[in-house]
């Protein structure tokens, strides 16, 4: 098992890590009768395409000597109704150093390319964009 989620009540939702103990709460967003006051479900793919577009881009970066300390992403998820369901996914990788064309097509294919990415449905559009200092 990789994890273990269990319903706390009032629309919460704890979901364990059980190799590290780590943990984190998901609450109903407030367009859906929740109070909002955690990620939501869906809030968590959105944030997890950040994550692993990171981490991707990480691992590459590493094995170049290519320092991305600082990179951070801003993701954006929108929904859509009947069914319910993440529509679009806007996400701005904003990198804290310039690179060289190399490392920037490098770092930019490793991001498209994590695996989070290539799990989503294709119907769900996605955004993706990358900027760097002047």
């Amino acid at each position: 098992m990789t994890s273990k989620t269990e319903y706390l009540g009032d629309l919460r939702v704890k979901s364990t890590h059980l190799k590290s103990g780590d943990s984190f709460l998901t609450d109903a967003p407030t367009d859906n009768h929740g109070k909002g006051e955690a990620f939501s479900p869906t809030d968590t793919v959105a944030t997890a395409l950040g994550s692993c577009m990171l981490t991707t881009m990480a691992i590459k970066a590493e094995g170049k000597g290519i320092d991305l300390t600082g990179t951070t992403i801003e993701i954006t998820k929108t929904m859509a109704a009947d069914p319910r369901r993440i529509s679009h996914i806007k996400a701005v990788v904003n990198f804290t150093q310039n690179y060289s064309a190399k490392e920037k097509a490098l770092l930019e294919r490793s991001a498209i390319h994590c695996p989070v990415n290539k799990s989503l449905h294709p119907d769900m559009e996605r955004e993706i964009s990358f900027s760097y200092p002047e």
